[in-house]
């Protein structure tokens, strides 16, 4: 079985449809600037190991649409488990 892994990444767009969304999430870089000499940012440290990628969700569920907005960040963690 794979190994956890945690990914951060930033809601890039979301599609707003009747009765559902479509959220577009893509690994982190740094925005504003450039990175510190030393490299010690957050965002450089995971882009380093995860440097493109991309996923995609269509959220149905009320309770959750219009929570994710362009712009923010979240963690992810990816977990085996069974089907």
């Amino acid at each position: 079985m794979s190994k956890p892994m945690r990914a951060k990444v930033v809601c890039r767009e979301v599609k707003v449809f009747e009765g559902s969304e479509n959220v577009t999430f893509r690994p982190v870089c740094k925005q504003d600037g450039p990175y510190p000499a030393d490299g010690l940012d957050e965002n450089n440290t995971f882009a380093k190991y995860s440097p493109s990628g991309e996923f995609s969700l269509l959220i149905a569920n009320p309770a959750l649409l219009g929570v994710y907005k362009p712009g923010q960040a979240f963690y992810v963690d990816f977990t085996p488990t069974t089907l």
